[in-house]
């Protein structure tokens, strides 16, 4: 009996679109038929990374907008049909015949006919010019197309539209034993072992510590961090700059706020078999006087709006509201605050993000040296391609292996 392409991604998306589960969480949750495991997930992520594309073909070809369980149906149909080249007839077919099997055979008839007529030439020709035409046809919330177009000009087009580049892997040993697969060597491949795949498929070596999936934009971030005795990773799960880091530094300790994730650190450590990370649950943005100036490093890669990752993450588009931009800021700025207390005289403190926006990068640094005058800037470069802002390096998605990152060091004089 044939599977039904369109079952598995509907119920995965369900669980994002009315549930407001994310997507790895949604997939990982979700019984998927194995043999068709990649087919599930190329269809979720596709209909994330084009939603708001989606959500307008429907609109622009309704009266009025569906029932969310029909509009979910049409998405994912929509997406086999423009993006995967399916046949028509075999999309109409499988997306009418899920329609009766959830119990909606009331609007079989209407996905029948939708499917049926839609046109992408006369869809297109509905779409507004400036920059809510070019957010639409991008699935790029509007407020942040505006903001990207304000700090970028033009290339806000090749930033929004940028794709990842693939799986980013970086080995412990035994690298020669993957590089036979279509894989791009990074600046980071003779440094860190660090390749990213077309594809790449887990296996026993993973569990051992050969290697693991960390991206460029993460490496990119530790590459600007100075050997030391004794640093502090304030933000540490799932542990990654952590593990990396403890090969430049005596000692790693990593703060993380929620208990089930300083489990994670811990998991990672022990399975790259690395001994001089300490990971505690701690609230980096509340001081604990134990810590004063106990360290020769700080990194603090605070919470952000995670806009640098949507190629990697696209139900960040989806989900991050202009609201709550506030709310990040003042997090940011308690966690830079009160981490930059905990560095030695003569230490660095860095901050680092996966924000493409001045307003959680450069600016949060800004208001810190006015408010911090014994801190300075301190000059650093990165083999990775960026742009050199006012005081710190922004890793961009159309330059950078579809990454958007950015990082800066100071110096507590």
């Amino acid at each position: 009996m044939l599977s039904n392409p369109v079952y598995d991604p509907f119920q995965i998306l369900t669980k994002i679109y009315q549930g407001g589960a994310h997507v790895k969480q949604a997939i990982t949750d979700t019984y998927i038929e194995e043999q068709y495991r990649s087919r599930t997930v190329k269809i979720v992520y596709g209909v994330l990374e084009n939603d708001g594309y989606l959500e307008f073909c429907i609109k622009s070809n309704t009266d009025k907008s569906p029932k969310p369980v029909v509009r979910i149906l049409l998405k994912i149909s929509l997406y086999m049909l423009l993006f995967m080249d399916k046949k028509r007839y075999m999309v109409t077919d499988c997306a009418v015949s899920l329609c009766k099997k959830l119990g909606k055979s009331g609007v079989s008839g209407f996905v029948n006919a939708f499917l049926r007529r839609f046109d992408k030439e006369e869809t297109d020709s509905k779409l507004p010019k400036g920059n809510v035409g070019e957010a639409i046809a991008r699935s790029y919330p509007l407020y942040a197309y505006e903001w990207l177009k304000k700090e970028y000009g033009d290339r806000a087009k090749d930033i929004a539209s940028a794709k990842s580049k693939g799986v980013s892997v970086r080995f412990e040993s035994n690298a020669e034993n993957y590089l036979s697969k279509t894989h791009f060597v990074t600046p980071f491949s003779a440094k860190y072992g660090n390749y990213i795949f077309d594809n790449f498929v887990r296996d026993e070596r993973f569990d051992k510590g050969e290697y693991t999936f960390q991206s460029i934009g993460s490496i990119a971030i530790c590459d600007c961090v100075s050997p030391c005795e004794k640093l502090l990773d304030a933000c540490a799960a799932p542990g990654g700059k952590s593990v990396l880091l403890s090969k430049q530094c005596k000692s790693v300790t990593s703060f993380e706020l929620h208990e089930h994730r300083v489990a994670l650190i811990g998991q990672y450590k022990r399975r790259m078999g690395v001994k001089n990370v300490t990971e505690t649950q701690k609230d980096s943005g509340v001081f604990d006087g134990a810590y004063e100036e106990q360290f020769d490093g700080v990194l603090c890669d605070v919470p952000c709006s995670g806009f640098g990752t949507v190629s990697e993450n696209p139900d960040i588009k989806h989900f991050r509201k202009k609201e709550d931009f506030a709310a990040l800021e003042k997090a940011q700025k308690a966690i830079l605050q009160t981490c930059s207390k905990y560095v030695k005289r003569g230490g660095a403190l860095y901050y680092s993000t996966c924000s493409l926006f001045e307003s959680e990068n450069d600016k949060i640094v800004g208001w810190f040296l006015q408010n911090n005058p014994e801190y300075e800037i301190a000059i650093i470069d990165s083999p990775l391609c960026h742009d050199k802002k006012k005081y710190g390096l922004q890793f961009l998605p159309d330059t950078a292996f579809g990454a958007g990152f950015y990082v800066c060091k100071m110096i507590r004089k």
